[in-house]
């Protein structure tokens, strides 16, 4: 400590470093650059509001500055200054008063606390009383928007048309809940967070001036921390410096705020990416070790992740002052490998394992789950992609797993699996869930497995089973989009049923003797068979009537009608499907 604080130490009590170095003027203030240009023009100029309106999170200085406003309007240095001005160098004979908050012609009050119509009954009473040895009255109200419906309406008349001698001040954190008629009114300033980099310069000039010695790793952490709030960066200051009792190291930040490892987090994260689940898990139990919370650790994950994605598409975010050098480069490495969905995908599961974490009676055990799903989901296809391999034919179905089961379905005991996933606009479908399958008749699945090279193969086996059910199924509700032996990818109909996936899976696998893989896709631009069916009895027909002995019967027997044009032979087949001589069956799944 420097001279200064220790005459400071010795002569009075301590005071916390965030009122200790409170602004007192705007060009003290931190990051509210815009607001005060607009307000030195406007005193420059004489334009001075009746009302004004200060919004922004806690921390960013609302009181202050309405402090500061005070000061400014009611600035005087005798026989020199007797003027509103932005400029306040010297002391003025009214500033120490309006800065320690005990001047009598500025009122604060504390909206909280004083909500109703008699409260601002009593400032419209006391505002047609001139103010008593300051140019203006001057009412600072904190968090306005606490104020009751009826203590609003009750300020307006006053707010709109004050008297000269009368200045609102206003600040709230809720800006939405102040009624637009008395926002209307008022000069309205949006108070900004403070960047890292500034909190950053904050905290290290006034270490400097306190003579102690913080890391620049310990600044950046505490900088984070605070989250844009000049007041909670220095009372985190404040706390660490008491909490070192020297030098201001970072591995004590670290302690002090929970926070985890930011180099291990990296780790964490390249394991997860790379699938290294047992690495994965040993950087987690390392970090709760020193102390780390598991949420906690899930947050650093989803913040570097977000980090990385903003180096991914704009690289210029690594110019950012609140960023350690290990994270500015190996997250500029991460956000060249890995792609934009994979990075999305991630941000999402740790947004749902954070919640998780902090429900969980467990959290370490739920925060390894977490990770286990994330790792393990890290080289899986997104959701287009894997269609787009699908439709692409570079997917191949998974064979049927060696089981002990039943010889006559070669299904392990209690029936077969199940197994579901919808991939984009694709629902590949396995083998039903055993409770819902019902018994399998042997005779309905052979010993050896049966080959289709074409859907009309799979049509002339249903027909073989007489099955008319699924005959008429396949025949009418749905549309054929890709087929190879093992795998089909239909579109069904609007009159199919939903669970025609599952269904035809199944039995598949025991008119075939193995599973195959039924996709849904969204569209087909094949018919069905009974369109097709139609389309080829239609042109025969057609054919048949422009015939010239059919003509000639048909215009010798007036009325008469071509009722049905049958094939034989070879002809007999359209696009390698039969053309029927029995009706449809209406048969429905």
């Amino acid at each position: 400590m420097d001279g200064s604080t220790n005459e400071t130490a010795a002569t009075g009590p301590y005071r916390v470093l965030a009122r200790k170095y409170r602004p007192t003027s705007f060009t003290d203030l931190v990051g509210q650059e815009p607001m005060v240009r607009t307000l030195t023009n406007a005193f420059e100029t004489g334009r001075i509001a009746q009302a004004y309106m200060l919004t922004g999170v806690r921390g960013v200085g609302k009181t202050t500055t309405a402090r500061i406003l005070a000061r400014a309007l009611n600035y005087a240095v005798p026989g020199e200054i007797d003027k509103p001005t932005i400029a306040m160098d010297a002391l003025g004979e009214h500033c120490t008063a309006i800065m320690e908050g005990r001047h009598i012609d500025v009122i604060e009050m504390d909206a909280a606390s004083h909500t109703g119509i008699d409260d601002i009954r009593e400032i419209i009473e006391a505002s047609r009383y001139k103010p008593a040895v300051a140019r203006y009255k001057v009412y600072i109200i904190d968090e306005v928007h606490m104020l009751s419906k009826s203590a609003f309406n009750g300020l307006l008349k006053t707010l709109e048309e004050p008297p000269e001698h009368l200045k609102f001040v206003f600040a709230t954190t809720e800006i939405r809940k102040v009624p637009v008629t008395v926002l209307s009114r008022c000069q309205r300033f949006d108070l900004r967070r403070i960047g890292a980099g500034r909190l950053i310069d904050l905290m290290s000039g006034i270490a400097a001036k306190e003579g102690v010695t913080v890391e620049d790793e310990a600044l950046a952490m505490l900088a984070r921390a605070a989250e844009g709030s000049a007041r909670d960066s220095l009372s985190l200051l404040d706390q660490a410096i008491a909490d070192a009792g020297g030098k201001v190291e970072a591995e004590a930040v670290r302690t002090m705020l929970g926070l985890a490892d930011k180099a291990l987090v990296i780790d964490l994260f390249a394991d997860l990416m790379s699938g290294a689940i047992a690495d994965a898990l040993t950087h987690l139990q390392a970090l709760h070790q020193v102390g780390a919370d598991p949420a906690v650790v899930l947050e650093d994950l989803a913040a570097f992740t977000h980090l990385v994605t903003r180096l991914k598409l704009a690289p210029d975010a690594a110019g950012d002052d609140g960023l350690t050098e290990e994270e500015r480069t190996r997250g500029a490495s991460f956000a060249g490998d890995i792609s934009l969905r994979v990075l999305a995908r991630t941000w999402q599961m740790l947004l749902k394992g954070i919640d998780e974490v902090r429900q969980a009676a467990q959290p370490l055990p739920a925060a390894d789950m977490v990770l286990v799903r994330i790792a393990h989901a890290a080289d899986l296809p997104t959701p287009d992609e894997a269609l787009r391999a699908l439709r692409e034919g570079k997917v191949q179905p998974t064979p049927a797993p060696a089981t002990t089961g039943s010889p006559a379905t070669g299904s392990p005991p209690g029936g077969p699996s199940a197994r579901l996933a919808a991939v984009g606009g694709v629902t590949t479908a396995a083998m039903p869930k055993p409770q819902s399958a019902p018994a399998v008749d042997p005779a309905e699945s052979p010993q050896e497995a049966v080959r289709l090279s074409t859907f009309a193969d799979l049509v002339a086996l249903v027909g073989e089973k007489r099955d008319l059910k699924w005959k008429h199924a396949l025949e009418h509700l749905v549309r054929v989009a890709r087929f190879e032996d093992g795998r089909i990818e239909v579109a069904p109909t609007e009159a199919a049923p939903a669970n025609l996936a599952g269904e035809l899976s199944r039995k598949l696998e025991q008119w075939t003797g193995r599973r195959w893989m039924v996709a849904i896709a969204r569209e087909a631009d094949a018919p069905t068979v009974a369109e097709t069916r139609k389309a080829a009895h239609d042109r025969l027909v057609d054919d048949a009537r422009a015939d010239p002995v059919v003509a000639a019967v048909i215009e010798h027997f007036p009325g008469a009608e071509i009722v049905d044009v049958r094939m034989q032979g070879d002809a007999a087949e359209v696009g390698g499907l039969a053309l029927p001589d029995e009706e449809d069956d209406d048969a429905e799944i």
